[in-house]
């Protein structure tokens, strides 16, 4: 038994160019229901089979394989090792595809993104826009079926550029810095399938990037020191988050930052038109600074000199726990939460500051005795609402506040309608008006039955002007 070198195969894909630029155009024929392998997929696999052992630098051959134009890469069960980036020049190639059925792992040995894709598109996603060369040598970019895993402390997974439809699906990314990164510019952005796992950095990052329409779904995104899904400046639309596991994406001692973090300081356009719908998101207990949801709306001023809430967003039948802020919301607008369930929001269950058009309706806030809590005073689960305007509150369930001025604060606030709540058992008042006007108070339910009550107040009303209570049922005292 012996060991070629790697020169050798790099050889053999140079001798082996003209075989794929003969046979790159050739269509794939079909004999009796059975599709034939191409001279171009027997050239990769062999090339590709003898780089898997681990150990050899895969990265030159590969590289010469995507220069050539082999736009189906498929990697036979083994390790790929890389010690530079895999750089797709996607208008050079034309469509590019790396496969792996799941039994192939790449190494990345070295700095940067272990496959980097370059596209040239440069307008929207309207299909009037498009530019020729997109369509006909561009389009849809994949990654499938892979495992990259990081071997110096500046690798990285996947990042993208100027990319039109981009897919990756079925994909295990760990020990890296960042998963997936999006920068610059990129349109129709397709995460599906995928485990982002125990990365330095974030699992999906939207790095001041223009970007309209990306959805992730169905994936695991836990245990990434700096984030799961993060949104920096930019102008981001249409991010849609589904069916998700994101956890645990905040390192101990780590700055504060979120499971999904949406961030517009920084920028004048923001990121808005976002559904986080059919998660679960939880997890790092009482890190400082630690969220589940967290969107800062208030960009910097535009050319004009206007400055812009961002928002648009709806949060609904999410489960959230374990963390210091389950939902936080800052100068945002427009935004709609419903159908959730929280529990264990250590400080708060959800926090809104100078924030306005904000609907919560029918979400169940609960201290359920089947988790350990710990110390009670340790765990607020409370809800604040801080200089805010024109926000509703409907249908809440609020059991066991505790630690905390109020069950629910509503703190300098105006034009707000709170209708058909229940809180029940909290130590404090069930709800704390402070300096609030021209607000509803209607058909609540506010009662603590424990016998060891806390509170013999329901409601405390502190300062304000032009408020309305009606058809309430307040079982214990008002202030």
């Amino acid at each position: 038994m012996y060991r070629l070198s790697t020169a050798f195969f790099v050889i053999l894909i140079c001798c082996s160019l003209q075989v794929l630029s003969a046979t790159s155009q050739e269509p794939v024929t079909e004999t009796r229901g059975t599709i034939e392998s191409s001279p171009v997929d027997f050239v990769v696999t062999r090339v590709l089979t003898a780089l898997s052992d681990g150990k050899a630098d895969a990265t030159d051959a590969i590289q010469k394989l995507v220069d050539s134009g082999a736009a189906n890469i498929h990697f036979p069960r083994g390790t790929y090792r890389l010690t530079q980036p895999i750089i797709v020049e996607l208008d050079k190639t034309g469509f590019a595809s790396f496969s792996g059925d799941g039994v192939a792992r790449i190494v990345m040995n070295g700095p940067g993104p272990a496959i980097r894709f370059v596209g040239t598109h440069d307008r929207s996603a309207d299909p009037g826009s498009f530019k020729e060369n997109v369509w006909q040598r561009q389009r849809a970019p994949m990654i499938d079926g892979l495992e990259i895993i990081g071997d110096h402390p500046e690798a990285s997974g996947v990042e993208a550029n100027g990319t039109m439809q981009m897919t990756l699906t079925r994909l295990v990314i760990r020990r890296l810095r960042h998963a997936v990164h999006l920068v610059n510019r990129n349109r129709n952005v397709l995460i599906a399938d995928c485990h982002f796992y125990e990365n330095r950095g974030i699992g999906v990052f939207l790095d001041n990037v223009d970007l309209h329409q990306i959805n992730v779904t169905g994936s695991h995104i836990s245990y990434n020191d700096q984030g799961g899904i993060v949104s920096r400046q930019g102008n981001v639309r249409n991010l849609h988050i589904t069916g998700c596991d994101i956890e645990s994406n905040m390192s101990p001692g780590a700055a504060a930052t979120a499971n999904v973090l949406i961030d517009c300081s920084g920028s004048a356009n923001g990121t808005a038109e976002v559904a986080i719908t059919g998660c679960t998101i939880q997890h790092n207990s009482k890190s400082p600074g630690s969220a589940n949801v967290r969107m800062i709306g208030r960009s910097n001023p535009n050319q004009d000199g206007v400055v812009t809430q961002w928002g648009n967003v709806t949060i609904t039948g999410n489960v959230f726990s374990d963390v210091e802020v389950n939902v936080h919301l800052q100068d945002c607008r427009g935004v709609a939460i419903s159908g959730n369930t929280f529990w264990m929001g250590y400080s708060h269950n959800l926090l809104v500051e100078n924030s306005r058009s904000v609907v919560v309706g029918a979400n169940n806030f609960d201290r359920n005795p089947a988790y350990a809590y710990g110390d009670a005073t340790e765990t607020a689960n409370a809800i604040a609402f801080r200089n805010c305007d024109d926000c509703t509150l409907i249908g809440l369930q609020l059991t066991g506040v505790h630690a905390a001025p109020a069950a629910v604060l509503i703190d300098q606030c105006r034009r707000f309608n709170i209708s058909a709540c229940t809180i029940l058992d909290s130590d404090g008042p069930g709800l704390m008006l402070r300096d609030v006007s021209h607000s509803l108070i209607t058909g609540c339910l506010i009662r603590d039955d424990r016998d060891d009550a806390h509170s013999a107040i329901s409601v405390r009303v502190e300062g304000g002007s032009g408020n309305t209570f009606a058809n309430n049922a307040f079982a214990n005292q008002t202030e």
